[in-house]
Formats: structure tokens, C-alpha cells, sequence
């Protein structure tokens, strides 16, 4: 079936990228620490780096443990990184992970706690938000977390802004792994909402009706994708 998308660029044509600080070293006290973060934040800060805006703010959905935010945020600037989560339980860990930098290097804003399924977002036109990175959130979370999503873009992004999303999908109906058939398996067994979504039939329709084009497909390490959406 064929898509007005773009072709699936291959792992092989990303820039190394070491491990940012402060995931190179160990977590600081109290801090949570996902292991996947740790793996997949080299290879998602070389694709970020040729799609995030030079100034501005960057809000990123469902930050989590906080350490992408330390890291993007030291590593990007002078972009701004705006971290949030709808769990405010979730976002104590991200001072830790910034406290970890060193003294000189740029931090994340304070994080805010934000429903992105939610109509109002805890946002003013003096963030100047410029880009949103969601990083493994749609496919653990109800279906309208990701329509709230490309809707909060429609309203927060200028034209041409990009929406990013990081994580499996599913192509054309197909898992692009066994693993992943698996994976999707266990995550309906635990929510029956939740689960990989489908990028042509689902995500990109859902999209374009919110106002935001498809613009880059990048095939990650681990049956991942990055997803690049911009506001039309």
C-alpha cells in the first residue's frame, strides 16, 4: 500500500553519538533510573539534533525518570527543555538527573505536571514552544493521550514546528518484530487501551486531521522508530 510519507531511513546513517551526561555515569541518589533511557538516548539525541528548532523550547511529554531531560537539555542548548509528566510523583526525579551535570552545563526548566489528554495544557505563549518530544509514551498510555497530543501541537506549535515521537509502531498493520508482537501482547494484557499503534492506519490520519503533517520516518535501534510530525 503505498503512503504520502517519507521513505524509512536505516539505523546505519546516524551520527555517533555517545552516551550524554549525565547518563554516563551512575544514577544519583533517589533518582529512578530506566535502563532503556540510558540505550536510547545517544541515537535519539543524533536524530534531535537535526530536527529540533536552534532557540526556543522544546516540551517534552511524559519525561518520566527526568533523564532525558538532564541530558537533552545540557546537551541541546541554548535550546530550553521543558520537561512534564502527568504523575507529579514522577517528575522529583528530574532535579535529581539535572543536579548530576556539571555546575556550567544548561539544565531543564522546572518540570510541570501536564495531562496531555487534557483540553487546557499548563502552557502560556512566553514558553515559546518550538518542538514536543514524546519518548515511549502513546503505547503505554489510552489512545487519547496521543490524539490530546497532536491536538496540544496544533495549538502550541507554529507552522513548521515539529512534533517528535519516539518508540515501536506498528507498519501497515504489521509488528515490525516478534519481540514487538510480544510486547503488545503484555501491554493489553495490563490495560486493554494501551498497545503499539499503527503508523499509516492510525497516527498519521489522526495527524492530518489535527493539522500536522508527516514528515520524517527514522528506523531506531531495537524495533524503534522516531516519528516527525510538523505543524501544517
Amino acid at each position: 500500500m503505498d503512503h504520502p510519507s517519507a521513505p524509512d531511513l536505516t539505523p546505519t546513517i546516524l551520527a555517533l553519538e555517545p552516551m550524554p551526561a549525565p547518563l554516563d555515569g551512575p544514577a544519583p541518589p533517589d533518582a529512578e533510573d530506566a535502563p532503556s533511557a540510558r540505550r536510547n538516548a545517544g541515537p535519539l539525541l543524533a536524530v534531535l539534533r537535526g530536527i529540533l528548532p536552534s532557540a526556543g523550547t522544546v516540551l517534552e511529554v511524559g519525561a518520566g525518570t527526568g533523564q532525558h531531560a538532564a541530558a537533552f537539555a545540557a546537551a541541546l542548548a541554548p535550546l530550553r527543555w521543558l520537561p512534564t509528566d502527568p504523575q507529579a510523583s514522577r517528575i522529583a526525579s528530574v532535579p535529581l538527573w539535572a543536579n548530576a551535570l556539571r555546575p556550567q552545563a544548561a539544565r531543564p526548566l522546572p518540570a510541570r505536571v501536564l495531562d496531555a489528554a487534557a483540553v487546557d495544557w499548563p502552557l502560556k505563549p512566553a514558553d515559546d514552544i518550538r518542538a514536543i518530544v514524546a519518548t515511549n509514551v502513546i503505547h503505554i498510555a489510552p489512545w487519547s493521550v496521543a490524539k490530546g497530543i497532536l491536538a496540544g501541537a496544533a495549538r502550541w506549535l507554529a507552522p513548521g514546528d515539529p512534533l517528535v515521537f519516539y518508540g515501536p509502531f506498528r507498519r501497515d498493520g504489521a509488528h515490525t518484530s516478534d519481540g514487538n508482537t510480544r510486547f503488545d501482547a503484555s501491554l493489553r494484557v495490563q490495560d486493554p487501551s494501551w498497545g503499539i499503534r499503527d503508523l499509516e492506519s492510525e497516527l498519521v490520519p489522526t495527524a492530518q486531521a489535527a493539522g500536522l503533517d508527516l514528515d520524517r520516518v527514522q528506523a531506531m535501534p531495537a524495533n524503534n522508530f522516531t516519528v516527525v510530525l510538523r505543524r501544517r
